[in-house]
């Protein structure tokens, strides 16, 4: 195996001067090589700007070891101009990306990969607009066939930790992801348009969503994003803890989530669709999930499952079918929360053997309602308690469900908002089987379904 080490390039690796171009060659003569390992040694702190992996090549960083972003935005060499919709700023750039092409880099070892997040903020109080106009991913992978992230740590990202786009065949595997908590937009993994997808075994705190699927504008032409899956994770995220969606230009569909404890969240398992095409066949199943209401500036209220199709940023939306939940534990300071803007929209939807517990446990903020995004329409930024209070299960404008084995549980003395253990409207072949729960409170019934 071949090694390249950027100390014998130049770098100094004293955390202060910035080693990007001794990086950079080493990187290059690995590639020239045919192929190799960019070491980044143990003990040693190796400031750099933006770094762009080639073909077969790999980084490893070795216990105790940091590459670190620079917090200088003129060292951000490598740029991605997008609009606020797809990337939340007026402009972003790559710490560690690629060019569309390359084929097999990974990154390895269990050092950490540190992006300066706090340096690219306008104060160290979390406000919604607190952060730099301008500001890069972490790692931004693009284009790539064959991509395998192993073991390493990425912390305080000013933006996206680690987005996959337009990629095939990728394996994360005991990824460690620590984002601070104040930051906007700091998603933890974010695959977009992608293909054949592996995510096992990793452990994601963050203030946005922690694993996102998504099909974004700007890589439209690169197809559905497909045969996705996620295991034996543990999740915590200030917005959604693993969502399918928002974006949706091109198809999403084969995703399956197991096997994963979600804890301290504002969303759990949450289907998203708000653009134009279609979403199918999404498997959520043995999850243990714990989630609150926090404040209005994150999406969310608490829902433990979260399924709506509702425009975003357009008149346009497409459809959602074949959607599982199986075998889920939730505590939750919400219900499950399933709409869809008008029938038709979302099918053939089953819920089968999951619990929910409700109650106000975190206390911070009451309990309520989050349409959003939505574009237009009633329902249009919504963040309210509607008059029929606060469902076990909420159900509108949904057709084919099956709601099986499934329990709902109110605290003591339930919240004033809580109402009834299945509320349904606008719906079509609503089946509930072997169903265990009762109202919230006197004088309503357990379900209330026209």
């Amino acid at each position: 195996m071949s090694y390249f080490d950027p100390l014998d390039y130049g770098a100094k690796a004293d955390g202060e001067k910035v080693d990007t171009a001794a990086c950079q060659a080493a990187i290059d003569a690995a590639y020239a090589n045919g192929g190799g390992t960019i070491i980044f040694r143990s003990g040693k702190q190796v400031l750099a700007g933006s770094l762009i992996l080639k073909d077969n090549v790999w980084i490893h960083m070795e216990p105790g070891s940091t590459l670190k972003c620079s917090g200088d935005w003129e060292d951000i060499t490598e740029r991605f101009d997008e609009g606020w919709v797809n990337t939340g700023c007026p402009g972003s750039g790559k710490f560690i990306s690629t060019k569309e092409g390359t084929v097999n880099v990974g990154i390895t070892g269990s050092g950490t990969i540190d992006g300066s997040g706090l340096l690219y903020m306008k104060s160290s109080e979390f406000a919604l607009d607190s952060y730099d106009p301008y500001r890069p991913f972490l790692l931004f992978l693009f284009g790539v066939k064959g991509v395998t992230i192993r073991d390493v740590t990425l912390k305080d990202s000013a933006f996206w930790n680690l987005r996959v786009s337009a990629c095939e065949d990728v394996i994360l595997h005991g990824v460690r992801i620590r984002g601070d908590l104040r930051i906007k937009n700091c998603d933890g993994i974010d695959i977009d348009a992608c293909k054949r997808v592996r995510i096992s075994d990793c452990d994601v705190s963050c203030p946005d969503d922690a694993i996102s699927i998504k099909a974004c504008r700007e890589f439209q032409s690169y197809g559905a994003c497909e045969d996705i899956v996620i295991t034996n994770c543990t999740l915590e995220s200030r917005s959604s803890a693993i969502v399918v969606g928002v974006d949706a230009m091109q198809p999403i569909r084969n995703v399956t989530c197991t096997n994963c404890v979600i804890r301290n969240s504002h969303r759990g398992l949450s289907v998203n669709l708000g653009e134009g095409a279609d979403f199918e066949n999404i498997l959520f199943s043995d999850m243990i999930v714990e989630t609150r209401v926090y404040k209005n500036w994150w999406w969310g209220a608490g829902e433990p499952i979260y399924v709506s199709v509702a425009p975003w940023v357009k008149d346009v939306i497409g459809a959602c079918r074949n959607i599982r939940f199986r075998n889920i534990l939730c505590r939750s300071e919400c219900g499950a929360f399933i709409h869809a803007e008008k029938l038709g929209l979302a099918s053939d939807i089953v819920l089968e053997n999951v619990k929910l517990d409700l109650s106000v446990w975190a206390g911070e903020v009451e309990p309520r309602y989050d349409y959003r995004p939505t574009y237009e329409g009633d329902y249009a930024g919504m963040i309210d308690v509607p008059k029929e209070g606060i469902a076990g299960i909420h159900l509108e404008n949904i057709k084919d469900v099956v709601i099986k084995g499934c329990e709902v549980r109110w605290s003591t003395n339930p919240d004033s908002r809580y109402s009834n253990a299945i509320w349904a409207r606008g719906c079509e072949d609503v089946k509930v089987v072997d169903f265990e729960g009762k109202a919230a409170k006197a004088g309503i019934a357990a379900m209330d379904m026209m």
